[in-house]
């Protein structure tokens, strides 16, 4: 097991505290997963229940709020039965508490005493809550257009609130300076992060009877889920537990797509804008696009956009049924809306998910 060097190829050894390679390339980690069953089956419902598929030591110590096993509800959209995964539910409020256990757990370990992190909210709150706990300093970056909640969320776990003037690449590019001399926990940069978020693709599939689904429709602003799901369904293909990998569908924002135009090999009509309620997927420059692209294209899928107009109806009409979320989440169910309108998904299973509380942001009625 070891760290790699995306552009190197060089090996590193996953007790050095390093969140980036000496090269300026991106690590991920070199791990095979193992599943046994029977064991899982026996486990605490969490997502640490999948211990030997995750590359992390538990013996020495884990930061847990006992999180995951969100439920996986069936919920009709446009006359089709689909499976949501409730991650709303989480501690923080989001999906983005996988990553957190997992990178907050290794830093710990690491002897880590001071991270830093930029984020538009949800990942920030979410590694600040889990800093806390593991009693490591930490020190947030925001844009200055950052939800009250938020901020709010993330102060009160104790952390240090930078505002950015500028919008969110602002925000990341301080966080990037800082970590020049501090730990970054970085959801995108950092590798250990996807070690929590693939833990989604082995609940689904727990949930599913030990099957996988035919699409899994999930938000494209960073990519951690995407990554994550990528890495966790081809774990599981790989042990032999599923027989197939599902095709990954990312959603966008029509006023900031650079996923959407880098695969469809076309230029932007309009320089990308921040201005879009779905302020948790408004990334122009996802560090890990490559990764977030190859994911989707080698599971036969697509990036869908979806307007301010639909994100906004997609948000009432799931609160109408009693699902409050935010409005983030909302553009993935809009995403889901015209993907069975506008592909043959007749005998398609569909997984898609809340991804973010609505209590986070402000009302949209």
């Amino acid at each position: 097991m070891t760290l790699v060097d995306n552009i190197t190829k060089n090996h590193f050894s996953i007790d050095e505290p390093i969140w980036i390679a000496p090269s300026g390339g991106l690590l991920d980690i070199n791990f095979v997963a193992k599943f046994d069953l029977q064991k899982i089956q026996k486990s605490y419902p969490n997502l640490w229940r999948y211990a030997d598929a995750i590359a992390i030591d538990q013996s020495k110590g884990i930061v847990s709020f006992n999180e995951g096993f969100t439920p996986l509800e069936p919920i009709v959209i446009k006359n089709k039965t689909i499976y949501i995964k409730h991650e709303q539910l989480f501690s923080t409020g989001s999906y983005k508490d996988r990553g957190a256990t997992t990178l907050i757990t290794k830093a710990k370990q690491l002897g880590i005493s001071k991270i830093v992190q930029d984020s538009s909210g949800n990942a920030g709150c979410a590694i600040a809550a889990y800093a806390a706990k593991a009693q490591i300093n930490c020190e947030i970056f925001l844009p200055e257009n950052t939800s009250d909640n938020n901020i709010s969320q993330m102060q009160a776990y104790g952390a240090t609130i930078t505002k950015v003037n500028g919008v969110r690449k602002d925000a990341a590019n301080a966080a990037l300076n800082a970590a020049k001399t501090t730990y970054y926990a970085s959801h995108c940069y950092n590798p250990w992060f996807f070690e929590g978020t693939k833990t989604f693709a082995f609940e689904v599939c727990e949930q599913l009877g030990w099957q996988s689904p035919d699409s899994v429709i999930l938000p494209a602003g960073n990519g951690t889920l995407i990554i994550g799901c990528y890495i966790g369904f081809k774990q599981l293909a790989a042990a032999g537990i599923i027989n197939k990998i599902p095709k990954i569908i990312g959603i966008q924002t029509e006023v900031c797509a650079p996923l959407f135009y880098s695969i469809n090999n076309q230029t932007p009509p309009l320089p990308f804008t921040n201005n879009t309620l779905a302020e948790g997927i408004a990334i122009e420059n996802p560090p890990r696009a490559t990764q977030i692209i190859n994911a989707i294209l080698n599971t036969k899928g697509t990036i869908i956009t979806v307007n301010e107009t639909e994100i906004k109806l997609a948000w009432k009409q799931m609160a109408l049924l009693g699902n409050y979320i935010e409005p983030t989440s909302a553009a993935t169910i809009a995403g889901v809306q015209k993907y069975l309108s506008n592909f043959d998904s007749t005998n398609e299973l569909i997984v898609s998910l809340f991804s973010g509380h609505g209590l986070k942001s402000k009302s949209l009625f």
